[in-house]
């Protein structure tokens, strides 16, 4: 026995038993309440709460249009009826359960309300409206959501199916094969859940030209959830005699010997003739005549058990005792699964209702951001197997499309005007540079390495792509009340055509960062919280699951932790712009002193084992050294200075070496600023 206790947003589940025994069996009492149970199980659980994968096991009725199907529904239902579906026939499962009621004196019918799930009572011609309307509703589309029919009556069956649309061959136009197609992959998805038994109903005809079964195979390659149903029996009554009724029971070697199946013959009479007697009645002459003829022609016994209506529902109450036995245990399991997540969700609920009070929310807010930040460093390190991840190629695609969309005037967002479009940077980067994580899904660390890498290569395509022109340097030589040198000149024209443009690509560049940390926004908060349960938990802090699913839950303390995090991420990149900003005015400024060299001693020893601590003397030698050292790209640029030519008639000449001396000066700068800017990305970005 299966209870349930609902309140609010949890439920608990109550198990009486692991295992059935006899004693159980008898506590179920008949078939029906059986029946009752796996129905009220199924509503209770698959239905309220949405899930899918649940191990209930139900039989589903496939076939072919006017193969029979309708006509079994009405035997197993005990009386006639017909479900209006419009000229497009059945487009949507109809879920039937069928309860004998001996003690009733007259059947009942009822349809489960979609909206509420409570079964609703009607007359049999109200439920063929409303079953016809759920089909009609739909048009020319399909829907996997059932309508739930139930009839109580004393001459049903005791058992549960599921009637899908019928398999259509032929159409007359190219909509009605849309239809058609959409209605088989419908039909097949039911098929392939392995918890469905497939009652496959076809005409008692050559079993090799059974498409329907065929179908079956391909989903069932070994019929271990197929039973097939012959249907027709009669009309093979003249064909049939002593020496070949046995073969044709088994298919004449078509039929595996494994395939439960059966041969009958379903009430039947004259079209345009009123039933001759009552619909019972000639459900048991037909299944009376089955086996007096199979029986005249001399059928094994073995086979015998094969025929008829009679022997096809015996059969089938057994599968459901079977069926109800082998899933009773994966049943209570998943709800005992259930149990254990409704039971965690209402402690996250009582958490988060008493971290939410309005009393508490901003300390609990503050801890969350406190959390939400420290966990940042640890996704920076790097965690394996941590989603969300993207590939280089995708990562450059949402930034471009981030910023068209924004409207991004202040920089470039390709590093050359060569690159017509991003697909062709792209394929530099991959096949030119051949970054080695180039499609490699990353986040984290890993993609901040990348990252820079990519920043650098995009950075160091700066140039001064305008041609210095005579009247610009003789324009910037100018007159002054003192000495105007030729120095002088190649800082006003460097700080005229190249400040700007390598501005411009160190913008690129905190963007690019920037747009990055902004993405670790859902890898941390996975982080955060796939830790539970995990090894890895203890060496966390263990409020990092409380506060993801805090965040997760509320979207007041999200909204207000991610707003915050965005802002320290703009606030970073104005300050890492900043800096650049004035490192590259005083550097245009006065850029022989920026290019000085870095102080090193190319005579220390390569081996370390040799290393001593320097005497005093050893660094009294050492200091002049270094402060010669760094004067060499300065004595380069001051060789090159004097070698331009002062003479008027030769300004041609002096043109082309200031235009000459520009291209090396920048060179120098660009290199210097590339070298640095991992280094402050590390200061303005990682670190804080």
């Amino acid at each position: 026995k299966v209870g349930f206790l609902e309140d609010k947003r949890s439920f608990t589940v109550f198990r009486c038993f692991a295992t059935p025994d006899r004693s159980t069996m008898a506590s179920v009492g008949s078939k029906t309440q059986l029946l009752n149970v796996l129905g009220d199980v199924k509503a209770r659980v698959q239905d309220k709460l949405g899930i899918v994968d649940f191990p209930m096991p139900q039989f589903i009725l496939v076939g072919k249009q006017s193969v029979g199907k309708s006509r079994l529904i009405e035997a197993l239902a005990g009386e006639t009826f017909n479900f209006i579906s419009g000229t497009l026939g059945s487009r949507r499962p109809t879920v039937l359960e069928f309860r004998n009621i001996s003690s009733a004196r007259s059947s009942r019918w009822f349809v489960r309300d979609r909206k509420t799930n409570q079964w609703q009572e009607h007359a049999i011609e109200q439920v063929m409206l409303l079953v016809g309307a759920a089909h009609e509703e739909l048009g020319e589309s399909v829907s996997p959501e059932p309508i739930y029919v139930r009839i109580e009556s004393p001459s049903c069956v005791d058992m549960q199916i599921v009637d899908l649309p019928g398999f259509r061959d032929f159409a007359v136009d190219s909509s009605k094969q849309h239809l058609a197609d959409k209605i088989t992959d419908l039909v097949k998805a039911f098929m392939k859940d392995k918890h469905n038994v497939i009652l496959c109903v076809e005409q008692a005809a050559d079993a090799a030209t059974m498409s329907t079964l065929q179908r079956c195979r391909e989903i069932d390659p070994k019929f271990q959830r197929t039973i097939l149903i012959r249907n027709k029996l009669d009309k093979f009554y003249h064909d049939l005699t002593a020496e070949n009724v046995g073969r044709w029971v088994d298919g004449y070697g078509d039929l595996p010997e494994f395939l439960p199946r059966f041969s009958l013959t379903l009430p039947w009479w004259q079209e345009g003739t009123t039933v001759p007697k009552s619909f019972p009645e000639l459900r048991d002459d037909m299944n009376a005549e089955d086996l007096r003829q199979m029986q005249a022609k001399g059928l094994n016994p073995k086979y015998m058990q094969t025929i008829g209506f009679g022997n096809f529902t015996s059969y089938m109450e057994r599968k459901i005792e079977q069926m109800f036995v082998d899933s009773i245990c994966p049943v209570l399991s998943k709800l005992h699964d259930l149990k254990q997540a409704a039971e965690r969700r209402h402690k996250d609920l009582e958490t988060e209702f008493s971290d939410t009070d309005p009393h508490r929310i901003l300390n609990t807010t503050r801890d969350c951001g406190v959390s939400f930040a420290a966990a940042i460093t640890h996704v920076m390190d790097g965690v394996p197997d941590l989603k969300p991840v993207m590939s280089l190629e995708h990562e450059l695609q949402e930034f471009h499309s981030y910023h068209q969309t924004m409207g991004s005037p202040n920089f470039s967002l390709l590093p050359s005007e060569e690159f017509g479009t991003l697909n062709d940077y792209v394929d530099y980067l991959r096949n030119e540079i051949q970054l080695a994580t180039f499609d490699v899904e990353v986040n984290g660390g890993a993609q901040f390495r990348r990252l820079m890498t990519e920043v650098e290569i995009f950075l160091r395509f700066s140039e001064i792509a305008v041609e210095t022109k005579k009247r610009d340097v003789i324009q910037a030589r100018g007159v002054a009340t003192g000495s105007l040198t030729w120095r002088d000149v190649v800082v006003k024209v460097l700080s005229n055509e190249a400040h700007l443009p390598l501005q411009k690509r160190l913008t690129y560049v905190g963007e690019r960062i920037k747009w990055f940390f902004e993405k670790q926004k859902e890898p941390v908060l996975e982080f955060m919280d796939k830790l539970d349960g995990t090894p890895n938990a203890n060496l966390y802090s263990p409020l990092y699951p409380k506060h993801a699913r805090l965040i997760k839950q509320s979207g007041l303390i999200k909204h207000l932790v991610f707003q915050t995090y965005d802002r320290a991420c703009a606030k970073q990149l104005q300050e890492f712009l900043g800096l650049f900003e004035n490192m590259l005015t005083s550097t245009f400024s006065n850029p022989w002193v920026f290019l000085k060299a870095p102080t090193s001693n190319g005579s220390e020893p390569d081996d370390m084992q040799d290393a001593v601590l320097p005497s005093f003397d050893d660094t009294k030698e050492r200091i002049p050294k270094e402060l010669a050292a760094r004067s060499g790209t300065e004595s380069a640029l001051s060789r090159w200075l004097v070698e331009i030519p002062t003479d008027p008639q030769q300004v041609d000449e002096a043109v082309d070496k200031v235009q000459m001396l520009v291209q090396k000066t920048y060179s120098f700068i660009r290199s210097q600023v590339c070298d640095q800017v991992e280094l402050f990305a590390e200061s303005f970005f990682k670190l804080p």
